[in-house]
């Protein structure tokens, strides 16, 4: 049962949210091959998210959304991963910045949304953009790569900078918000994987001016004064939404194996057939363990995070540095857990026309991006509880010399 937001809308719950995202798997599976040959999502499959409330799940109610809890977005995104992962990819990014603009300047969101609130925003917070400081704002350049969902972020991006003292040393990276008019799309989204989430590269061929309020810090974390869904960590919570992605690419293998192999009963000449094959059977369920475990851990550090954030409290170090490993080591379970599917489904898994395969070559390139970087992260997590001190720049800012 929703509750009254406003006289125009009911704001589902998110039993319901989810529920909408699993009837969408079926429909999302008989168009995957054409979201990868056109190598974006199509305006339709936008379109379907959009009537389907998945991006007002963390909307500010200020601007119409429903202004739930992230763990709402990430159980969605986990459903329709599960169906064709460029879209679930697609949804993820396109959908976790509304959370963005509630830790933000509220001009920021009027400017947005004042008009339409249905306008959607894309990102690159690859920090190789270039930022000079001026009144009232920054002056802005370069090119930034991979900026998923980008076609149909008409509001604009948030891009990456760091920002530097005098002398050159790192003092902040910093995302900021650039006007769709003040950048161009160059298409040169040719990958092996996610081929159909259209991540474009952005370049702004001239400085752009962005305003003070239209930017904010990555790094920095403190408690402001809006609601308790947006006091939580930034890294935290824009990791967590390609978590859950990833953790519904690897379900989908899952779902297509068991389809695949539970028919198959018949003895072969060499020994059982493989729904009866016990190392098939060992190998399912290490892969369901592996899968399982990511997302008890995606889940369990937002509700963690929430109870810090329910009480107007900052999430402790302790708590984040732990819950930071917890979300990266996502990619290496859920690749794992996939490859060892795959090794088992035989010649058949090679075929362009076994949706598994597409399954597989999501969760390679997925586990390739910076929020997957286990390796650094476990080291973070050692020196912290050997009492070494963390980087700087990753959880706080570099004290100033």
């Amino acid at each position: 049962m929703g509750v009254i937001a406003d006289k125009n809308f009911v704001v589902p719950g998110m039993d319901e949210l989810v529920q909408r995202a699993r009837d969408m798997v079926p429909w999302l599976r008989e168009q995957a091959d054409g979201v990868e040959e056109q190598r974006a999502v199509p305006p339709s499959t936008v379109e379907a998210f959009r009537q389907a409330g998945f991006f007002k799940i963390l909307q500010p109610a200020a601007w119409g959304g429903y202004e739930m809890n992230p763990e709402a977005l990430y159980r969605v995104v986990m459903e329709i991963g599960r169906g064709c992962p460029s879209s679930g990819w697609t949804l993820a990014i396109l959908g976790i910045h509304q959370w963005e603009f509630g830790k933000m300047d509220p001009r920021v969101g009027d400017e947005i949304w004042g008009e339409d609130r249905d306008v959607l925003v894309s990102s690159s917070y690859a920090p190789v953009g270039k930022a000079r400081k001026v009144e009232g704002g920054w002056m802005l350049s370069g090119r930034w790569p991979t900026s998923s969902g980008s076609d149909h972020a008409h509001g604009g991006a948030f891009l990456g900078a760091r920002v530097l003292d005098e002398h050159g040393n790192f003092r902040d990276l910093r995302a900021f918000l650039v006007k769709r008019e003040d950048y161009e799309l160059i298409d040169d989204w040719q990958v092996v994987g996610l081929c159909g989430t259209g991540s474009k590269s952005l370049k702004i061929t001239t400085e752009a001016f962005v305003p003070d309020h239209r930017s904010h810090s990555i790094v920095e974390y403190s408690i402001g004064g809006s609601a308790p869904s947006y006091q939580m960590p930034f890294n935290q919570v824009f990791y967590g939404v390609i978590s859950s992605a990833i953790v519904g690419f690897a379900q989908g293998v899952v779902d297509l194996f068991i389809e695949h192999t539970k028919p198959k009963q018949n003895q072969f000449a060499m020994g059982p057939g493989p729904a009866k094959n016990p190392f098939i059977q060992e190998k399912l369920g290490h892969a369901v363990l592996l899968i399982r475990s990511a997302r008890a851990r995606i889940l369990q550090g937002i509700q963690e995070a929430s109870v810090y954030a329910n009480r107007g409290e900052v999430v402790p170090m302790d708590v984040r540095v732990h819950q930071f490993l917890d979300v990266q080591a996502t990619g290496k379970d859920c690749f794992a857990a996939g490859h060892m599917l795959f090794k088992k489904s035989g010649a058949r898994g090679i075929f362009l026309n076994t949706p598994m395969q597409r399954q597989l070559r999501s969760l390679l390139a997925a586990s390739n991006h910076i929020t997957q970087n286990e390796d650094d992260t476990s080291a973070f997590l050692g020196a912290y509880l050997l009492g070494e001190p963390l980087p700087p720049g990753v959880f706080e800012l570099p004290q100033a010399a």
